[in-house]
């Protein structure tokens, strides 16, 4: 099926990205660079202990990419081998997970609903299953509390607080799912469980964590997305609409705040027209008469502008106006269409529910808070 310099090319990826991932897990979990200098480098030692981040996460990833691909093979859809894209930042002394995902290419053409949204849930429900039997074991073997100063034998110093606020320190939270809330308040020893600034450093939870988060950016139910292809599937006569709504009410909560009334006149001035021209782009390429497109647009910005004056310290996540420029831009919020809108049996409708479940127990408002 596929030519020996296909399984090269593939397997290389997947070998180096397991490198760049491990390399990445131990700048996160222990604080050690590759080429960081006395206590702070990445030993061999280090580098053994990071395989407990890069291999579980790396393992989601690559369970998620093969229900993809191989119900692809079950309905002869011809597609390629996951391609593993390496992403680490290290060498600019920059943190990054090491990777920036996994993808098939569809080389076949798909006109049928069915095969769309077989193809489209079956990566996102197997990675689900691996990520949470990951959760489960991070959860139910954390070590002990004092672990933590292991790797910051800094906060044993009673005046550490004080002096990293003086000196400007930077701290990293995880925000909250709902699967991992519920998850840390019942399998988690309390005595145990860290705090979301300190996630970062449990290799199982991290990667867990991340896996969840990936998941819920693929089921969106947007687009071509995983979860664009389950909407499809379940309502392929209102999947437009349905698509430009989720994506509006997306745009609409991670631009709040970026204007409002309470900021210097000189810096509105410069953010209106930006923030406006940066809405006309991600809904430049939307189904929409051109009058429309405006009056959507001028209408998110003005109703962002009326809530942070009545609530001023209203404000959304910023970080998700990328992914909205991804998805407005390059991926789209439309979907191809298929001929036929024969309805899906009941198994599907079941499995695309099911898939609705756990996006809303997946997604994470504000998943990387910077403070």
């Amino acid at each position: 099926m596929y030519k020996p310099k296909e399984y090269l090319i593939h397997i290389s990826l997947f070998l180096v990205t397991i490198i760049t991932t491990t390399l990445a897990g131990g700048e996160w979990l222990y604080g050690k660079w590759l080429f960081g200098s006395e206590g702070n480098a990445l030993t061999l030692e280090y580098f053994l202990k990071s395989l407990h981040f890069s291999i579980p996460f790396i393992g989601i990833l690559f369970v998620h990419e093969m229900g993809h691909l191989l119900t692809s093979i079950h309905h002869r859809v011809k597609s390629s081998m996951p391609y593993f894209i390496p992403g680490w930042l290290g060498f600019l002394g920059s943190l990054s997970l090491g990777t920036f995902g996994a993808i098939i290419q569809m080389k076949g053409f798909i006109n049928s609903r069915r095969k769309f949204f077989d193809i489209g849930v079956a990566g996102p429900l197997a990675g689900f299953i691996v990520a949470f039997f990951v959760l489960w074991y991070g959860f139910t073997q954390l070590p002990e509390a004092d672990y933590i100063y292991e790797i910051h034998p800094e906060y044993l110093d009673p005046d550490f607080k004080g002096k990293a606020e003086e000196e400007g320190y930077i701290n990293l939270r995880l925000g909250y799912n709902l699967l991992f809330y519920i998850m840390e308040n019942t399998l988690a020893e309390p005595e145990k469980m860290p705090d979301m600034y300190e996630v970062i450093h449990f290799p199982y939870l991290f990667a867990g964590y991340l896996a969840l988060f990936f998941t819920a950016l693929n089921l969106l139910p947007i687009g071509q997305l995983d979860g664009g292809h389950v909407i499809f599937g379940l309502f392929p006569k209102h999947h437009s609409k349905i698509s430009l709504v989720f994506f509006t009410a997306f745009v609409f909560y991670a631009g709040l705040g970026i204007i409002n009334p309470y900021q210097d006149i000189s810096q509105l001035l410069i953010r209106i027209p930006l923030y406006i021209g940066f809405l006309y782009i991600i809904y430049r390429k939307a189904r929409l008469p051109n009058d429309s497109k405006w009056a959507l647009i001028l209408l998110i910005a003005a109703v962002q502008y009326g809530l942070t004056f009545l609530f001023p310290t209203l404000e959304g996540y910023s970080g998700w106006l990328l992914f909205a420029f991804l998805l407005g831009r390059v991926m789209g919020i439309d979907h191809p269409e298929v001929s036929g809108t024969r309805e899906m049996n009941r198994q599907r409708k079941v499995i695309a529910w099911l898939a609705i479940l756990i996006f809303l127990l997946c997604f994470t408002p504000q998943p990387f808070i910077f403070e």
